[in-house]
């Protein structure tokens, strides 16, 4: 059992099912648009390789910041920096659950999902991971793996190779603007901790300061339009627009919470509402 759970702290359980019930609500979005059936063993391929893309990419993330990992509260417990993983165990699991997932993908769903969740993988693991040490504009970086799950679910709804229409354009897009004041939020509450691996995430130099917390806002205000974009394209209701403006507010309001005051008690809320904002957005569009 302890072995079971040092897998699951490698992989990140939660948050790799957080990312598999994106890319599950992008198909039936898919499906609904197309006007098909749901193809169960599609599906079945899409969350079980979906899941082992997304645990290979962290397991990557965790060996290469291996040490990093050491010198913060929030990782030093982590399989890797306490020794109860060694590096090569960690570089097969990392390894086999990538080239699995990709082939499932590949081969139940469609080839362009294959290369969307191959993709994701190298970016996140080849390109954001070596970048937070270097600039705040990772955050800017990782947004492109962070917004393929919902696309890539889309995606492998539609048949032969593969097809990436608008309705999977805008799914990625709505994701991709979420995750600024989303990762700017966790930035916010872990800086100190970050800062001890030299981290550099927030968008200002300063860290904590009122230049963060107004590009925090900008981007939650852009956020709105965007996720209305579907009502122009004729993919979602009204009602379902109502809800999603509704959320934008809420959001914002946060947003500007931390701007006036600075606190991490208001970044821990606009950290907490982005992960509400998010899955209540996309079933709102589901069943819109």
């Amino acid at each position: 059992m302890s072995k079971m759970a040092d897998y699951s702290q490698f992989i990140k359980l939660r948050l790799a099912s957080l990312v598999v019930f994106s890319a599950v609500i992008g198909y039936f979005i898919g499906v609904h648009m197309l006007d098909q059936n749901a193809n169960w063993i599609q599906l079945t391929a899409l969350i079980l390789g979906g899941f082992l893309v997304t645990g290979s990419s962290n397991g990557f993330n965790q060996i290469i910041e291996r040490d990093l990992d050491k010198l913060m509260t929030r990782t030093q417990n982590r399989p890797l920096p306490t020794g109860r993983m060694t590096l090569t165990e960690a570089w097969i699991v990392a390894i086999v659950t990538g080239v699995l997932g990709i082939t499932i993908l590949l081969v139940f769903t469609n080839i362009l999902s294959g290369i969307l969740g191959a993709s994701a993988l190298l970016l996140y693991t080849l390109v954001y991971t070596p970048t937070k040490r270097k600039t705040p504009f990772a955050t800017f970086v990782g947004a492109f793996p962070g917004a393929i799950p919902p696309m890539l679910g889309c995606v492998a709804a539609s048949q032969g190779f593969g097809s990436i229409g608008m309705v999977a354009i805008l799914l990625f897009a709505i994701q991709f603007m979420w995750q600024f004041p989303h990762f700017w939020a966790i930035a916010w509450v872990s800086h100190e901790d970050y800062k001890k691996a030299g981290f550099h995430l927030l968008p200002s130099p300063g860290g904590r300061d009122k230049a963060s917390a107004f590009q925090v806002v900008i981007y939650t205000i852009v956020l709105i339009p965007v996720s209305l974009f579907p009502l122009l394209f004729h993919m979602t209701g009204l009602i379902s627009s109502i809800i999603i403006l509704a959320c934008g507010i809420g959001f914002l309001i946060q947003a500007l919470k931390l701007y006036k005051d600075c606190e991490v008690a208001s970044a821990q809320k606009l950290m907490f509402g982005s992960f509400i904002y998010l899955p209540v957005v996309q079933l709102a569009l589901l069943f819109g």
